[in-house]
């Protein structure tokens, strides 16, 4: 687990920066930026050589982004020389830069990044900004992953910066990390930067920062992530940190967690319908409560990291899905959704799980450890998709193990004790993530009973017994299946290709008669083709010819009708008074 320090937003002035003297400890990295245009990061490093073979290592991933990224596949124009100009060789393997250079040798690394993906977890430069993510910037010194670091950055006129990396005393545009692990955990945003009001929580500021806010309602936002953010400190007790930022990084998609900040994309996000303020207070309830659950509140594989490789762990559901369980929580209790809304969004995972063919081969835990492989939503390109998303049966159990414990303890204990006792034990008593045996024994111990039942349902794939664990709230469930209206073909068409079909249905009409993804409807005596036709009939017979791989075939099905079971939850009429109890304290 990387230790605490001090954390403050930086928001300076530009300057230029000359180059830096290397010390034997200590890194430095200066990062350029003089052609926005070409979308490329200029980088120099100034070390100090050690051993026999030093190395230069570039991450192939990020914390908080389970795919691999392969960051040396952007790096351009590799060169080393010694403190004096004279080149020196290397050799690349991979990700790594082997420089043949005796221990105790100045030098200076030159490279560039190309800049031109813009997410999160990628890196990104143009006319307007500049966004890092650090693993996939500053290669590191093999073998000194826990060295300190310094970081100089040259930004364009008129440009400021954003981090939450702490500075170098008083020097404009430098900053210290105590290791590496500090450095790729805190994003940098770069340019003509708008900073929203501060708020304070027990005495600790927390900024809004970024640029691209749009239409966005500010004072709103404000208010809504001051709430959210005094749910969670209630919740837990405490505040690890000492500055807080959130670092919006415009028009983008996605969002990631960190010690002390979080990086997000607005996406076509905007706060100013209700639901839109809802979908942007989750989606940042989220990526903050991660700071807690995820960063300090951890499995165990989950850090130290090792850069050079996926780091797999079977309890992604603890990390993501509790956290998405917790978001609502956190709006729940910041009064900003009432117990309907909460509810109605659970219904929404049930429903995402349940009506999709994956619930029937990939358990909880093996989403998990898979993800490498078939992202964080499940597979999406497989013809028939026997994956599932942690993000939607995780919450689901999440709240399941949050009831069986109110029932067992007479709601005197919750998945709330269990999150801190994980935070207290583990993170700040003994300093490192949990295994998920000790996981498992921290529920039961809060319960005070075994929650073997439960605990079945990460492990196999057993339909969960939703009746039992809703009643102890004192809530249905309806698991009938719902015919939905109109006629179901079960083909969707690629917009951006005509007639090209982007995704069959499993177990629709077109799924049966053997049309899949990629194949082409040539010809249809529908006026239109889509997975649900509201206007044709039920049981009308329909023709279409097929193309794949340069031949054609005729298809003949019938419409049917979709049915699908909404799992809505609602209040028992007729609930005793724990059952009440439970329900009225989320």
């Amino acid at each position: 687990m990387p230790k605490l320090f001090a954390v403050a937003l930086a928001l300076s002035a530009p300057i230029v920066i000359g180059a830096a003297v290397p010390t034997d400890s200590v890194p430095v990295y200066t990062l350029g930026m003089r052609d926005p245009a070409h979308q490329l990061f200029d980088v120099a490093l100034d070390v100090t050589a050690r051993g026999q073979d030093f190395t230069l290592v570039m991450p192939v991933w990020t914390p908080g982004y389970y795919q691999r990224m392969d960051y040396a596949d952007k790096v351009r124009g590799f060169a080393v020389t010694d403190v004096g100009g004279r080149p020196v060789s290397w050799r690349r393997d991979g990700s790594r830069w082997h420089i043949a250079a005796p221990s105790g040798t100045r030098l200076r690394v030159h490279y560039q990044v190309l800049a031109d993906r813009d997410f999160v977890a990628a890196n990104f430069l143009d006319a307007n900004k500049g966004y890092v993510s650090p693993a996939g910037v500053f290669a590191y010194p093999e073998g000194r992953l826990h060295a300190p670091v310094e970081l100089r950055i040259v930004p364009q006129p008129g440009w400021t910066v954003a981090t939450g990396l702490a500075p170098l005393g008083k020097a404009a545009n430098v900053w210290r990390a105590p290791d590496f692990d500090i450095l790729y955990d805190s994003p940098i945003l770069i340019g003509k930067l708008e900073r929203l009001p501060s708020f304070r929580i027990r005495g600790v500021p927390h900024h809004v920062i970024g640029t691209g806010f749009g239409t966005i309602d500010r004072p709103q936002l404000v208010s809504d992530l001051e709430k959210i953010v005094t749910a969670a400190v209630e919740m837990m007790g405490d505040i690890p940190y000492r500055d807080y930022s959130f670092i919006g990084i415009g028009p983008t998609q996605g969002g990631i967690e960190h010690l002390n900040s979080t990086s997000f994309g607005f996406g076509r996000q905007d706060n100013r319908t209700p639901a839109g303020r809802l979908r942007l207070d989750a989606f940042l309830a989220h990526e903050y409560f991660h700071h807690f659950n995820v960063k300090r509140i951890r499995p165990i594989e989950l850090g130290p990291f090792d850069y050079g490789r996926e780091n797999r762990t079977r309890q992604l559901w603890v990390s993501e899905g509790l956290t998405v369980y917790y978001e609502n929580i956190l709006l729940r209790r910041a009064g900003l959704i009432d117990t309907s809304a909460f509810l109605d969004d659970l219904s929404g995972n049930l429903r995402a799980y349940e009506n999709a063919p994956g619930h029937r081969y990939q358990s909880l835990a093996q989403a998990s450890y898979e993800t490498w492989e078939d992202g964080p939503f499940g597979r999406k390109d497989d013809d028939f998709n026997k994956t599932i998303s942690y993000y939607d049966k995780g919450p689901v159990v999440g709240f399941m193990l949050d009831l069986a414990i109110r029932h067992a303890t007479a709601n005197r204990r919750s998945l709330d004790d269990v999150m801190r006792a994980l935070y207290r034990d583990y993170y700040q008593r003994l300093g490192r993530g949990f295994t998920e045996r000790e996981f498992r024994a921290t529920c039961e111990a809060i319960a005070g009973t075994s929650l073997a039942d439960l605990f079945a349902y990460v492990d196999t794939t057993a339909d969960p017994d939703y009746a039992r664990y809703f009643g102890y709230a004192g809530l249905a469930v309806d698991m009938r299946p719902h015919a939905l209206p109109g006629g179901w073909l079960g083909i969707a068409l690629d917009s951006a290709q005509p007639g090209r079909i982007a995704d069959v249905e499993w177990d629709s009409p077109a799924w049966k008669a053997g049309v899949r993804r990629g194949d082409l409807v040539l010809r249809s005596d529908l006026a239109k083709i889509a997975p649900l036709l509201p206007d044709e009939a039920q049981g009308r017979p329909v023709a279409l010819t097929i193309g794949h791989q340069g031949a054609e075939r005729r298809v003949d099905l019938t419409l049917d009708t979709k049915r699908e079971r909404r799992f809505t939850l609602t209040p028992m009429p007729h609930a005793d008074a724990l059952q009440r109890r439970i329900l009225a304290s989320f």
